[in-house]
């Protein structure tokens, strides 16, 4: 798995995951399952959707 998840996409994954798992929470809804998701995929730095699309925003170090 290469990274394709920069890092302020990975700050803004990361956060609003965790809202979303939050109000799942507050308002007692298994929907705040789906909060996981961008979690997931912001901190292994890998989107299988960008794959997909060809999005590419990690750095590359040369």
């Amino acid at each position: 798995m290469n990274c394709n998840v920069g890092k302020t996409e990975q700050a803004i994954r990361i956060t609003i995951g965790a809202a979303i798992v939050f109000a799942g929470l507050y308002y007692r809804s298994w929907w705040g399952l789906a909060g996981l998701a961008p979690i997931i995929t912001g901190t292994t730095r890998y989107c299988p959707a960008n794959a997909v699309f060809g999005i590419q925003n990690c750095k590359v170090n040369h």
